[in-house]
């Protein structure tokens, strides 16, 4: 998708320091390519109940947001048009509307504006 960029923060079920590793890069590499959209797959956790990859993400992205480094992000369980930030994701990057996880739940993903 043009203007956004996946990064797979769980593929091979590594630990949370490299899953965070792999979202740093990542998104360093999705600002420097000129995308304005990441979409981030942290996965929900084997248990079902959330992982500590997906929590450590959220961490990063709110530390990340607070200092300016990324301008908002969405949980994919709120990225619908009834959240505030997912709106503003929609209107800076119109395509993620036609985005297989928009108004979907999908708790294994987050959606970030660089």
């Amino acid at each position: 998708m043009a203007g956004c960029q996946v990064i797979n923060v769980e593929s091979g079920m590594p630990t949370v320091e490299v899953a965070r590793t792999r979202l740093n890069q990542g998104l360093r590499s999705a600002k420097a390519s000129g995308c304005n959209v990441a979409k981030i797959i942290h996965g929900y956790g084997s248990s079902g109940k959330g992982g500590a990859i997906k929590a450590d993400v959220q961490r990063t992205l709110q530390q990340k947001r607070a200092s300016g480094q990324v301008k908002a992000y969405v949980k994919g369980e709120d990225f619908s048009p009834f959240d505030s930030s997912a709106r503003l994701i929609v209107e800076r990057c119109p395509q993620m509307a036609r985005d297989i996880d928009y108004n979907r739940q999908n708790h294994g993903v987050t959606i970030v504006l660089l």
